[in-house]
């Protein structure tokens, strides 16, 4: 195994999905050297389907708007429609990186196999069997690239096929067969209507009540409504409550057979999707409750009843990792690394990771402004690093702006995306670190 010593002044970033390429044009706005590994051929991470292990099927959509979506200075083009596509977004991630000029840090086809902390805060980075040596490390992998896949109660003798929703790719195996969904998460319920169209029958399991929000209000995406101020049309008055506007258009969901929601609308992840309910309005889909067990070409529910079914898709989310890390390196709470502002690693000074996050916004623009005070954090010296530093390891800042989230392991790192901002810029203020800008990166 060969050794690279002469890197030792430059930063790993791992992974060039949207999270690795903010990453690496804030470590080049600060004139830090850094080289980005990407185990694929191209940059776009989860979006690029051809990806292995990506998790995105055929008829995926950003659940928020263009009008929200983009980088800094980086807006989604205006041909986009309210809500764009996977390839869409794929293709906007390549545009993003090409004007950026981000191409030529990043090697693909280059996966990390194992980072090693050096006693003197450095690492060894294990590429191909060639080892490298850098100064600090960011991890950019994203979170939904390891299926979180539960055992059921006698699933040994199912005879149908069981699948987890990363292997999804389209309807084409729903036809003429029975089909569950299990899980009502964004993607779960964006596959229960895949299936609502091509299944000969379709059901949708789920365990507590959950708030179904429509992806336009009064002819106005979602997120656009919602930060514009709720502005309703001429003669109509909106109460304060966005529960109470949701719950007016939606209607009582306890009708198709699910549980009435058990939250507040800001307390859970949004579940943002107009299809689920067309569907449950014209008998296209059926409520199930939680799981049993499996008995042979069976599903029996907790209410007793029972379903042939002969295709069981686990929507059940996904399992934060770092395969390439010694998880003893962090602290972990209900499968959560727990970071400084979600982004320092609070006991070692050169571990980063950017983008294991999760709140009710659109995403880019929070994974640059992470990136921006990891940049800052590598250029602060003396009494400033020290400062900092004495942040990292002991400062608890409220992120949740004193919400409390639905009690479950992917809302255990969740924050209020304005509180997080305002955290993240209260940082910035005191370290003189200028706010990112559309017109300035």
């Amino acid at each position: 195994m060969s050794e690279d010593v002469a890197r030792s002044d430059r930063v790993c970033v791992i992974g060039a999905g949207p999270s690795g390429l903010a990453t690496a044009r804030q470590l080049r706005e600060a004139g830090i050297p850094f080289d980005v590994h990407e185990k694929h051929s191209d940059v776009g991470g989860i979006w690029d389907p051809t990806n292995e292990g990506s998790p995105i099927y055929r008829t995926a959509h950003f659940i928020s708007s263009r009008f929200n979506s983009g980088f800094y200075g980086h807006p989604m083009p205006d041909s986009y429609p309210d809500y764009p596509s996977w390839s869409q977004i794929r293709d906007y991630i390549h545009d993003f990186a090409t004007d950026e000029k981000l191409y030529e840090y990043i090697t693909f086809n280059s996966r990390v196999e194992h980072a090693e902390l050096r006693s003197d805060g450095q690492w060894d980075v294990t590429v191909g069997g060639e080892q490298k040596r850098y100064r600090a490390l960011a991890v950019a992998t994203g979170v939904t690239w390891h299926a979180s896949t539960p055992e059921l109660k006698g699933q040994e003798t199912f005879t149908g096929k069981m699948m987890h929703s990363s292997e999804y790719s389209d309807s084409s195996i729903f036809w003429d067969k029975k089909v569950l969904i299990v899980g009502a998460g964004n993607s779960g319920v964006d596959i229960a209507c895949d299936a609502a169209t091509s299944a000969e029958r379709a059901f949708l399991s789920v365990r507590r009540g959950y708030r179904f929000i429509p992806k336009h209000i009064f002819g106005m995406p979602l997120d656009v409504f919602s930060k514009g101020g709720r502005k309703a049309p001429a003669g109509i008055t909106l109460p304060d409550n966005m529960d109470e506007i949701v719950d007016a258009l939606v209607g009582d969901v306890t009708r198709f057979g699910l549980p009435a929601p058990d939250h507040d609308l800001l307390t859970s992840h949004p579940i943002v999707n107009d299809q689920i309910i067309h569907h449950f309005n014209h008998g296209d889909i059926t409520a199930k409750p939680d799981i049993d067990r499996l008995e042979g070409s069976d599903v029996v529910f907790k209410d007793g009843t029972r379903e042939q079914i002969d295709v069981l898709l686990l929507a059940t989310g996904y399992d934060y990792k770092i395969p390439f890390l010694d998880d003893q390196l962090f602290e972990w709470q209900n499968g959560r690394p727990q970071l400084y502002l979600n982004t320092f690693n609070r006991t070692v000074d050169s571990l980063y990771v950017v983008g294991f996050v999760e709140f009710a916004d659109a995403a880019y623009k929070r994974f640059e402004e992470m990136a921006q005070l990891v940049a800052m954090d590598l250029t602060l010296e003396g009494a400033e690093k020290a400062t900092f530093a004495e942040m990292k390891a002991h400062h608890q800042p409220d992120l949740r702006g004193g919400r409390h989230y639905v009690d479950s392991p992917r809302h255990a790192n969740y924050v209020d995306t304005l509180t997080f901002q305002q955290r993240m810029r209260e940082i910035r203020d005191q370290f003189g670190v200028d706010q990112l800008t559309d017109t300035a990166p």
